[in-house]
């Protein structure tokens, strides 16, 4: 399943992906992951939350991204929910170009059966269909 957190920049959707992360921690039966592209909100995870600082590893595009998730979810199988935050920025992408990315990563978990929170900065109206379908 994938769900998308939305909104403009400043609507809180950082904190709420946070809170989602450490709530999660009470009901999930696998590893959680905070994949987020710098360490600024690392200290407010729980400490079985693992953090991931993308930015560390020079990713740029989606394709390059996907295979980054594909790596860390094959050195984990426990692994049954990964939040992203700052998704677009990660990326460095526009909405309208992602299609291939959110198809892929349907995929991906359908097949390995995890659960993906994204935090994207966007209207409801400037969304895309295919993001729009996630929007929580």
């Amino acid at each position: 399943m994938i769900q998308v957190i939305h909104g403009k920049k400043g609507s809180g959707k950082t904190k709420r992906i946070i809170d989602l992360a450490n709530e999660s921690i009470k009901n999930q039966k696998g590893d959680v992951v905070f994949v987020d592209d710098d360490n600024r909100y690392m200290f407010d995870l729980r400490h079985e939350v693992r953090f991931v600082n993308a930015g560390e590893y020079g990713m740029v595009g989606q394709e390059m991204f996907f295979g980054f998730l594909c790596g860390m979810l094959a050195q984990n199988f426990d692994v049954t929910l990964v939040l992203i935050d700052a998704f677009l920025k990660l990326i460095h992408a526009n909405p309208n170009d992602t299609e291939w990315f959110f198809n892929s990563l349907e995929e991906l978990s359908k097949k390995r059966n995890i659960t993906f929170i994204l935090s994207v900065s966007m209207d409801d109206a400037d969304a895309p269909e295919w993001i729009r379908r996630h929007f929580i």
